[in-house]
């Protein structure tokens, strides 16, 4: 029977994908108005880009919850997040008229920071003894 802190790195793993799961699944279900949201923040070639953030942030929050390839899965999504942070949110706040929404976007830049700090924490620790990637080495 594993410790109860083998299942602290699992618990972390479903709460960091748990917003790239949900963010990937309502872009999946809203195409159309997120390339608008896209393009309005000044995101180049947004009916694309929008498929790319579907494909990254799905395939991404899978491999973090069940643990697979990690490290790379991990990496990705922090570099995602930091590119989302900077060209998106930082972007529209340092240059949106309306004080409520570059508040409202700040608070995403810096929840992007954070949970990018969170990501480069899997990189460099793995996912935990309760994942696809420790049970395929132990093998």
């Amino acid at each position: 029977m594993a410790k109860a802190f083998d299942y602290l790195p699992t618990v972390g793993r479903l709460l960091l994908c748990s917003l790239f799961i949900w963010s990937g699944y309502v872009k999946l279900m809203h195409p159309v108005s997120t390339a608008e949201y896209f393009a309005n923040g000044g995101v180049a070639a947004a009916g694309l880009m929008v498929w790319v953030a579907i494909v990254v942030e799905l395939a991404g929050g899978v491999a973090v919850l069940v643990g697979f390839k990690i490290r790379w899965a991990a990496a990705i999504l922090a570099a995602w997040t930091l590119v989302t942070g900077f060209a998106l949110h930082l972007a529209v706040a340092l240059h949106s008229a309306d004080a409520m929404a570059a508040y409202d976007n700040m608070i995403h830049f810096y929840k992007n920071l954070v949970i990018a700090g969170g990501l480069l924490y899997v990189v460099a620790f793995g996912a935990g003894p309760l994942s696809v990637d420790n049970r395929a080495r132990a093998r």
